[in-house]
C-alpha cells in the first residue's frame, strides 16, 4: 500500500458496512488493523451525519484482539484507564499516552540505527539475525500500532527482503547459528 499524506477515508454506510473510498470496496474491521499495520493513517466517518467514528472503531479494534487473548494492555493499566475517565486526571491521560507511545517510537528508531549499517553494533557477527528478531519483536509487541521506522524499511537483507519478511524457519535458522558462535566463544 502505498504512503499518502492523506488518511485512507473509510465510510460507514447506514447498514453499517466499512466503504473503502480508495479502492471502491467494502473492508472490515481486520482490513482496517492492516492499513493501519502497514502504517497507514486511517479516518472513518458516517456517511450520513459526517460524524468522525474512528475512535470508536479503533476502540472497537483493540477490544476484539483483547477478547482473542492478544492481550497487549496489562488489567492494572485498563484500570487505571477507566479510572481516569471518573477523575480529574482525564485531562492528563491522553497526553501521557501520547508521550509514552513517542518515546517507544524514538527508543525504536534508535535501536534500529545502532543495529544498521552504520552503527556500532553492525560490525558483530550474527547482527543480521538479531535485527530481524528485534523487528519481528518490536512488531509483535506493538502488533504493528508502532509503524514501520525508516532504518527497518531501509534494512534490507542480502536477498533482497525486508528483515521483518523472512521465513520463521530462516530466522530459527540465524538464532542458532548465533547460538553456536556465542557457544564457542564462552569455550
Amino acid at each position: 500500500m502505498a504512503e499518502t499524506s492523506q488518511p485512507l477515508l473509510i465510510k460507514r454506510y447506514a447498514s453499517r458496512r466499512l466503504y473503502n473510498t480508495e479502492t471502491s470496496d467494502y473492508v472490515t474491521l481486520e482490513d482496517i488493523a492492516a492499513f493501519i499495520r502497514d502504517g497507514r493513517e486511517v479516518q472513518i466517518v458516517d456517511l450520513k451525519s459526517g460524524d468522525d467514528l474512528t475512535r470508536q472503531y479503533l476502540l472497537q479494534i483493540i477490544a476484539e484482539h483483547e477478547s482473542r487473548g492478544e492481550s497487549v494492555l496489562p488489567v492494572d493499566v485498563l484500570t487505571d484507564l477507566v479510572r481516569s475517565y471518573t477523575s480529574q486526571s482525564m485531562s492528563v491521560v491522553p497526553q501521557f499516552l501520547a508521550q509514552s507511545f513517542e518515546m517507544l517510537r524514538e527508543s525504536q528508531s534508535k535501536m534500529m540505527e545502532n543495529m544498521g549499517p552504520m552503527g556500532a553494533l553492525s560490525q558483530m557477527p550474527g547482527v543480521e539475525a538479531m535485527q530481524a528478531q528485534q523487528q519481528a519483536f518490536l512488531k509483535a509487541m506493538t502488533g504493528g500500532v508502532m509503524g514501520t521506522t525508516e532504518q527497518s524499511e531501509a534494512s534490507v537483507t542480502e536477498t533482497g527482503k525486508k528483515g521483518d519478511e523472512k521465513d520463521l524457519d530462516e530466522i530459527k535458522a540465524e538464532l542458532a547459528k548465533l547460538q553456536n558462535k556465542l557457544a564457542k566463544m564462552r569455550k
